[in-house]
């Protein structure tokens, strides 16, 4: 076992116990956040009926890429607007096995800034 596989069955590990306790709802659905060494996205997701309600990602034309931090801080506002037209104002914040730290709190703080309640 290389230290790649190491780490992410560290992070499925911790991945799984955050979804035990963590269910998206119509009225409050889960925000999760992917990613990746080049891009950040993120879903609000109803796992009631296993449907995403809305997404935004740092691939996304409207976007311009930048610095890592400010693109995910520009798709937490996307998604915060995105989630405001469906009327969804509170979600469940999934970080995804990810550490709350980086490119992902940058876009929880983005998100919470523009209207978002979790």
């Amino acid at each position: 076992m290389g230290l790649q596989d190491k780490i992410k069955s560290q992070r499925a590990r911790r991945k799984r116990s955050i979804r035990i306790k963590l269910e998206g709802t119509p009225s409050r659905p889960r925000l999760t956040v992917f990613r990746s060494l080049k891009y950040v996205s993120a879903q609000l997701i109803d796992d009631t009926k296993g449907i995403t309600l809305a997404s935004a990602s740092s691939q996304e034309k409207c976007l311009k890429s930048g610095k890592n931090v400010e693109t995910a801080k520009e798709v937490g506002k996307l998604l915060a607007t995105r989630a405001k037209d469906k009327n969804i104002i509170e979600v469940v914040f999934d970080r995804n096995g990810y550490m709350y730290h980086g490119k992902v709190k940058a876009l929880a703080d983005a998100a919470r800034e523009s209207g978002l309640k979790f």
